[in-house]
């Protein structure tokens, strides 16, 4: 797959609509100069970068599933939105315990899912946002349809493999 010093990443994939919502607020949110990347929820942040990774992947079984969009979290530099599913839950569990001597601390943390759109700002334009947007929030569902693999590049990523639900 990849060499040993390229992290992979492993994301989560959104319906075509919902992807585009985040998006947008990700592009009117997050400082311009900064923002690398699609809106996403990350569910690792490093996974090995070795065969046995994309083979595991390859063999999953997952059907698209409904997550509900439950509320806006202040990042202390940005703003994101949280995501409850108990598929979700589930999904992140299997690969945590499939990786688990792989897994750096940042993901073995408890998994709070969530899409970040605005990062990289000073706390008060975050709660600025974050009062804006939760004034008029509404909670919504959002549809998981597979997951992506990445290689971290310093900023940009690199599509590495991707898998659609079924």
């Amino acid at each position: 797959m990849q060499t040993e010093q390229s992290p992979l990443i492993l994301t989560l994939r959104l319906d075509e609509e919902s992807q585009a919502f985040f998006d947008e607020m990700r592009k009117r949110h997050f400082p311009q100069e900064r923002n690398f990347l699609k809106a996403h929820l990350t569910l690792f942040h490093q996974l090995p970068s070795d065969l046995v990774t994309g083979e595991y992947f390859r063999s999953l079984q997952y059907r698209t599933f409904e997550m509900k969009v439950v509320g806006l979290r202040q990042l202390g530099a940005g703003v994101a939105y949280q995501i409850d599913s108990t598929e979700l839950q589930e999904l992140h569990k299997q690969v945590s315990v499939y990786f688990q001597k792989a897994l750096i601390p940042q993901d073995r943390q408890p998994f709070k899912p969530h899409i970040t759109i605005q990062n990289k700002v000073t706390p008060a334009a975050s709660k600025d946002l974050l009062n804006g947007l939760s004034a008029r929030f509404k909670p919504f569902n959002v549809y998981a349809t597979g997951l992506d693999l990445w290689e971290y590049l310093g900023g940009p990523w690199q599509h590495i493999f991707g898998y659609e639900f079924i």
